[in-house]
């Protein structure tokens, strides 16, 4: 799949404590056009944590040889990108890398419609109660 036909991509950028991730949702600017704007970013820490998922998620779009380089846009579909969006805003400030991991795989076994649900429900008005719901769930905070 291209990247212009994908509702979420993934690029993976270097930063000074190590690689990192920012995840892009495609939406409509004023003028009505679509374009990929940012949702969220993972932290050296997380991207770490969650490559598992992160590889998972380029990989079904992409094919078994594709790999997480730095520079370009990864496509992903709206459940893997719902997946990894998930997963990137409840690993936002956390620092606990074993339970990072144990979300990141339990999200890379979720249903893609209940992830796109919890993302909607992270990204909408109470998105803390949310975020702070599916962290307790995934066992990512005690």
């Amino acid at each position: 799949m291209k990247i212009r036909q994908a509702s979420f991509a993934l690029r993976v950028v270097r930063r000074h404590a190590g690689q990192a991730a920012i995840l892009y949702r495609r939406s409509l600017n004023p003028r009505q056009q679509e374009r990929l704007s940012k949702v969220v970013s993972l932290s050296p820490l997380a991207f770490t944590a969650g490559t598992p998922l992160l590889r998972a998620a380029a990989r079904a779009m992409s094919g078994s040889a594709a790999r997480l380089s730095e520079g370009p846009f990864h496509p992903l579909d709206g459940d893997w990108g719902a997946r990894v969006g998930c997963y990137a805003l409840v690993a936002s400030g956390l620092r606990n890398a074993e339970r990072l991991h144990k979300a990141a795989v339990s999200l890379q076994l979720a249903d893609g419609a209940e992830a796109a649900w919890w993302f909607g429900l992270m990204t909408g008005r109470r998105k803390s109660r949310a975020a702070r719901a599916l962290r307790v769930l995934l066992e990512a905070v005690k």
